[in-house]
């Protein structure tokens, strides 16, 4: 019995990148463009700014740590810390009260 699916099969891609989408959760429901708020090789401080931003009510994304333990967790790939755009100006602002804007 054949299928009508085949790998590789004549399908062309679009060479330009489309924009990250990613769905938070059921609390949210909708879809949206993300933007950085933070990147950074140290797990700890990744982990504050997470919970920082949390208690702001701000749902974050973490992004590249796969990639990061792909290269032995030595730090050569740095993890971005991502939030929905619609909260990164108020993601901006939490970041900079806490004294923990981007150096």
């Amino acid at each position: 019995m054949r299928h009508g699916h085949h790998i590789g099969g004549g399908e062309t891609r679009s060479r330009q990148r489309a924009p990250l989408l990613l769905h938070f959760g059921s609390s949210r429901g909708h879809h949206g463009r993300m933007r950085e708020v933070a990147k950074s090789n140290d797990p700890v401080r990744l982990s504050f700014l997470t919970v920082l931003l949390r208690d702001a009510g701000i749902e974050t994304v973490l992004l590249d740590h796969h990639a990061s333990v792909m290269d032995g967790s030595i730090g050569a790939i740095p993890r971005r810390l991502m939030v929905a755009d619609a909260d990164y100006s108020r993601a901006r602002r939490v970041l900079q009260e806490a004294g923990e804007s981007e150096r």
